[in-house]
């Protein structure tokens, strides 16, 4: 069973950055893909960037321009570094490891506030 564990969310102002990290429990191996979604109250989990074994990468398009995915294998951790943040970039963020749809698994969220 793998756990992942979020860390990096807060309070940032506008035009601010943040960098979460997720780190994987147990053994990633084979082809998974790992990313980031998040949540805002009242609206539907969306994906925000995603990155796969292969090292493809894909990002919504709203934050195609000031996001950055990576991975550390070594580590089984995936990093979302988030540059000029925006009000709307408020939700919680959570981290996904994806191999099957029903081998899936998901970390418990962190919260990004972006306010003044």
């Amino acid at each position: 069973q793998v756990q992942l564990v979020e860390s990096g969310g807060g309070l940032v102002q506008p035009g601010g950055s943040l960098r979460l990290s997720c780190v994987a429990s147990g053994s990633i191996s084979g082809r998974y893909v790992m990313g980031w979604y998040r949540q805002a109250p009242g609206k539907q989990r969306e994906l925000v960037a995603g990155i796969s074994s292969g090292g493809t990468t894909d990002y919504a398009e709203s934050v195609k321009s000031r996001c950055t995915i990576s991975r550390d294998s070594a580590k089984n951790a995936v990093y979302l570094q988030m540059n000029s943040l925006k009000p709307e970039d408020t939700a919680v963020y959570y981290c996904r490891l994806f191999y099957t749809p029903i081998n899936t698994f998901w970390g418990q969220g962190t919260q990004v506030t972006v306010s003044s």
